[in-house]
């Protein structure tokens, strides 16, 4: 997924505004690139407005008042009953591809951890969920790569590159699941 995937921008806006009441401008400051969601995966200012609206347009969430601002009132925002649905659902789902684990598998970490959820059930769905890739050998090539010894044959460099990181992903889920907190 890109920084800017417009479904995940959804699915994270409305978890945070499933949390309680709040405005587009508190999104989008926990969103910028310094702050702690954004940190992990940011969104521009626009951006977040503009998967605020797409949520209100599917009937996610909705305007309950107003807060004041340094300018003019803000909005308030809430989850309908539908979204807070949605939004659970979402954050207990592995996602399905390794390349996922950087951006929305750390959000929905981050996410559980604003709300006080454990990360160990979705650490163990994860490993579930990639068993298979790990089942897989890299495909190997007639040439020898000198002085590695696991590597009597030369794997290929792209399937290698894979192993490796589902492994990194492994050990890393690994620990998040045998972790006490």
């Amino acid at each position: 997924m890109t920084r800017n995937d417009p479904a995940l921008a959804e699915k994270v806006c409305l978890a945070l505004v499933t949390e309680g009441p709040t405005h587009g401008w508190a999104v989008s400051g926990l969103l910028a690139s310094e702050a702690e969601i954004g940190r992990i995966w940011s969104l521009s200012r626009p951006l977040t407005y503009r998967a605020l609206d797409q949520l209100g347009i599917d009937g996610m969430i909705e305007k309950v008042g107003t807060a004041p601002g340094a300018g003019r009132n803000r909005t308030l925002l809430a989850a309908t009953s539908r979204g807070r649905m949605e939004c659970t659902r979402w954050l207990e789902e592995p996602v399905l591809l390794p390349r996922d684990v950087r951006t929305e598998l750390l959000v929905k970490f981050a996410l559980r951890t604003r709300r006080g959820l454990g990360l160990q059930p979705l650490a163990r769905g994860q490993r579930e969920v990639f068993a298979p890739f790990m089942a897989m050998k890299p495909k190997l090539l007639p040439v020898s790569i000198e002085g590695d010894s696991e590597l009597a044959e030369s794997a290929d460099f792209v399937d290698l590159w894979k192993r490796e990181h589902l492994l990194a992903i492994d050990r890393f889920l690994e620990a998040i699941e045998n972790s006490v907190a």
